[in-house]
Order: C-alpha cells, then sequence, then structure tokens
C-alpha cells in the first residue's frame, strides 16, 4: 500500500552525489526536516524527466521558497553517479538535493514502485510530487497516467 498523507517517510539510505565522491545520507535527515518538495522521477535522463519535470522545479525553485519550502528534492532509483550527472546536466546548483534510491529502497517503502521491465528500466518509482513538514507528508500527488501533469512544479506550488 502506497504512502499517503499524514504518514512519516521512511528512514532509509539514500545517497547524493557530493564534490568528493557519492555520500550516503538517510532520508530522514535530507526529507525529515522543515518544509520539503519531493519530486520522483521514474529515470535521470529520460525524455519527460529531463525535458519538463526536474526543469519546472530548477526554474520554479525561488518561487517554492518563497511558499516557504527549505528543501527540494528530486529522486529516482538510479545511481549516484547518474544523478550527479544528472543535475550537472540540467544545472540544478544547489536548487535542487539530487537523491539515489538505488535499491529502491525508498520507492519500496512508500509503496510507489513501477514495473518498467517493457522498456528495459526494471523496477523504478512511480512519477510523484510529495509535501512533508517535518517528514510527514501533507500533500501526495502521484501520477495517474504516462506524463506529467499532478506532480508538475506548477502542481505543487498550487498546494502550498
Amino acid at each position: 500500500m502506497a504512502i499517503s498523507v499524514g504518514d512519516r517517510i521512511p528512514d532509509v539510505k539514500l545517497m547524493t552525489m557530493t564534490d568528493d565522491g557519492p555520500r550516503p545520507v538517510q532520508s530522514g535527515d535530507a526529507l525529515g526536516k522543515g518544509k520539503v518538495v519531493l519530486f520522483a522521477v521514474p529515470g535521470a535522463f529520460t525524455p519527460t524527466c529531463s525535458d519538463h519535470h526536474l526543469p519546472g522545479f530548477v526554474l520554479r525553485a525561488d518561487d517554492l521558497r518563497a511558499k516557504g519550502v527549505d528543501t527540494i528534492a528530486c529522486m529516482a532509483v538510479n545511481d549516484a553517479f547518474v544523478m550527479g550527472a544528472w543535475g550537472q546536466s540540467q544545472n540544478t546548483g544547489d536548487r535542487v538535493l539530487m537523491l539515489a534510491d538505488g535499491n529502491g529502497e525508498f520507492t519500496a517503502e512508500v509503496g510507489l514502485e513501477m514495473d518498467g521491465s517493457g522498456f528495459g528500466l526494471g523496477t523504478r518509482s512511480q512519477r510523484y510530487a510529495a509535501i512533508l513538514d517535518d517528514g510527514v507528508v501533507t500533500e501526495l500527488l502521484v501520477e495517474p497516467a504516462p506524463g506529467l501533469d499532478v506532480s508538475s512544479a506548477d502542481s505543487v506550488l498550487a498546494k502550498l
């Protein structure tokens, strides 16, 4: 069963890329303090994710922060090297925290996996966005179909 409004996010090990290489980070530390916008994508460098989803949050980062958001985080079931390279290619800088859920543990714990094996992707994350307050889900916006609508930066802004 998927995580829902009122639930606390799981505390599992994720990875992030730093100037010194990959670094482990607990999801509770990265996402559990303050107001956080977390959005997840099926895969780094994939068309909708690279052309619309991540760029929307990069472009609207200042607007999100003006609404009280402390952290904007992007997560995918990819490794830290891929997430780091994707963040660099998208010029995320310090606007978006790129989190690698390489083993899909966070994705499985929140119950938002999808079977991408038909596309050669294996098990990945569904596309969604969540607004968290001190690690508790206050909004969960899961895409009901392929494409980008309810989990876009503009949709998240409308919920804040």
